[in-house]
Parts: structure tokens; C-alpha cells; sequence
């Protein structure tokens, strides 16, 4: 007799979404086996605040996920990279950010930032930005590191102690002035933003970008911002991470309604139909579907006949849930 598959803990980031075109998408989504797991699941959590909180609702369900605690705008997600990749020191108090190189559109009335999976950047451009990025940070104070993701650096400092910054996924599509820290502690950090955007102008990195019909690279995002909690820091492995399914990602940043309705179909055909092959199979499954607000943890409660009955005549609505997110 073969043992019964691992546990499984399934995230869906941007399962619900209430920009327009998606919301229009979500009534006409066909979504069948998530609906049949969510028949056999039970909510064992829910997590629901407003749509202006820094940390959107699948960082702090990812963060909770690894037992990591912090308040709103300070998950550590930086520090945790470091520590992963070797960086140090990364003991307690050190604190790290992610600074995410991007395309600022400037327009009439505001400048919006753009979504830097866009920027289509790879690694020797990033390196070259590095390179002539690194002092202006070093003059302030800050250590800066490339990280596995080109466009993506991981920064050392004490001016990221206890800064709250918004995530990439709230700020995208919207003017920075919304999103920017505003504090007096970020007051460098702004500085730094202006230099660097003067820098960037100038280099040929852009010049090459400008001639192959990509955006140029006019400045960059902070987020992630914070030092580790004393247990991870002093070596305590993080609880095991959840297996997170990114597709719906950038369709919903885009608010492409036919994009996302197509990627989560997608999603129902494979990861949502292996999850409930291994529940079928005995696993102990866990589903997690965040949306701009909210997030709903779903997981195994009962087995049995009388559940399993249940499942069939009481199959909820995949859309109305979602809506909730």
C-alpha cells in the first residue's frame, strides 16, 4: 500500500480582483474544480482589511505562512533574501530593502509607476547599474548587493529600521505619491531617489534600451524593508513555505480581465486539479486565495461519508467567494 501523498498548502496571490475589468471578468468565470475543493475544505482563517494597507493581503498570508510577524509595510522580506543568500551580517537589527529598478511614467498631473516586470532588464544591464549605482548608496550609508533577479538589489542600512514601504504588487498602475514613505526618516531615501533618477538618465544602459523599443529605466522602488525577527536571525529555519502560483500576477496588475480570466482557468486545470487529486488521495491540503483585500485559508477539517456527501449537493460558488477577496 503506498503512502498517502506529502501535505500540500496551495497560495493563489490576485485570486480576486476589484479593478473593472477583472471584476467584469470574475461573473462569467467557470472554475470547477476549485470549487470542488472548495466543497471539501472548510475556512479555518480569514484575514480581511482595506485595500490601503502596504503589505497586500498574500504577503501577509505568505509571512503568517513562515511565522513571521511584522507590522504593515515592515515583512522583512529583504533580510530574509540575504540571510538565504549568504549576505551578511544579517543578525538581529540588521536591516535590508529591496530596491527594484523601474520605468516611471511621468504624465500631466502625476507619475505612475510602471510595472518593472515590464522593463524586460537583463543581468549584464542590471550589473552595469549597479556598478554606477553603488556609491551614490554607499555615500548614504546603505550597502548594496545584486540579488538572483536582475533589476533586483538588496540594500543594507539603518535608515530601513522599522520603515514601513509599499509592496511592488500595491504600488504598480498607481502615482507614486500615494505610495511613497512620507516619513522624515525616509527623507535620504527620497534624496537618493533623485540622484539616482539623474544618474540613470544619463547612462548608456538607457541610450540602448531607448534604440531597441524598451522603457527606460528611470528609477527604482523600495520595499521589503525591516531586519529579521531574533529566532530566524539566529538560524532558526522558517516554517515551510507554501507552494504559490504567480500566474495571476501580472494579468490583474494589468487589469487584463481575458488574461486573468484565462490564467485562472488555467490555474483550475493543473495546480487546483493535482491539489484535490492528492485531498482525493488522503493529503492534508491547505488552500489560500487572496485578492486586494483579503485572504481566506481553506483547509481539511472532516473526512467521511457524511462530508463526502456534503461536497456533492453543497458545492459553493468559486465567483462569490472570490469577490469577498
Amino acid at each position: 500500500m503506498s503512502d498517502a501523498p506529502k501535505p500540500r498548502h496551495l497560495m493563489i496571490p490576485f485570486a480576486g480582483r476589484s479593478s473593472p475589468a477583472c471584476r467584469e471578468a470574475l461573473a462569467g468565470l467557470r472554475l470547477p474544480n476549485t470549487e470542488a475543493m472548495l466543497a471539501r475544505l472548510a475556512l479555518v482563517h480569514g484575514d480581511q482589511q482595506d485595500d490601503s494597507t502596504r503589505s497586500p493581503p498574500h504577503e501577509r498570508a505568505l509571512a503568517e505562512a513562515l511565522g513571521i510577524g511584522a507590522a504593515d509595510g515592515c515583512i522583512p522580506w529583504a533580510a530574509l533574501e540575504a540571510k538565504q543568500a549568504g549576505l551578511g551580517p544579517t543578525g538581529p537589527g540588521d536591516s535590508w530593502g529591496v530596491a527594484t529598478l523601474c520605468h516611471w511614467q511621468v504624465g500631466i498631473d502625476d507619475v505612475v509607476l510602471g510595472d518593472p516586470a515590464a522593463i524586460e532588464i537583463d543581468a549584464a544591464e542590471s550589473a552595469a547599474l549597479l556598478a554606477a549605482a553603488r556609491p551614490f548608496f554607499e555615500e548614504d550609508g546603505m550597502a548594496l548587493h545584486a540579488s538572483a533577479t536582475p533589476g533586483r538589489w538588496l540594500v543594507q542600512g539603518k535608515v530601513f529600521d522599522g520603515l514601513a514601504t509599499a509592496s511592488i504588487d500595491r504600488a504598480v498602475g498607481w502615482p507614486i505619491s500615494q505610495w511613497s514613505p512620507l516619513s522624515d526618516a525616509a527623507r535620504p531615501l527620497r534624496r537618493l531617489q533623485n540622484e539616482m533618477q539623474m544618474l540613470l538618465y544619463t547612462e548608456r544602459v538607457n541610450d540602448q534600451r531607448t534604440a531597441r523599443g524598451v522603457p527606460p529605466i528611470n528609477s527604482f522602488w523600495l520595499s521589503g524593508t525591516g531586519s529579521l525577527p531574533a529566532a530566524l536571525a539566529n538560524g532558526t529555519a522558517p516554517a515551510s513555505a507554501p507552494e504559490v502560483a504567480d500566474a495571476l500576477r501580472v494579468p490583474a496588475l494589468r487589469d487584463d480581465g481575458a488574461g486573468w480570466a484565462a490564467a485562472w482557468q488555467a490555474l483550475d486545470a493543473g495546480a487546483m486539479a493535482d491539489l484535490l487529486a492528492d485531498y482525493t488521495h488522503g493529503a492534508d491540503v491547505v488552500l489560500t486565495l487572496c485578492g486586494d483585500r483579503g485572504a481566506r485559508r481553506f483547509g481539511v477539517q472532516h473526512r467521511g461519508l457524511l462530508s463526502w456527501a456534503r461536497s456533492l449537493f453543497e458545492r459553493p460558488s468559486a465567483a462569490s467567494i472570490l469577490a469577498t477577496l
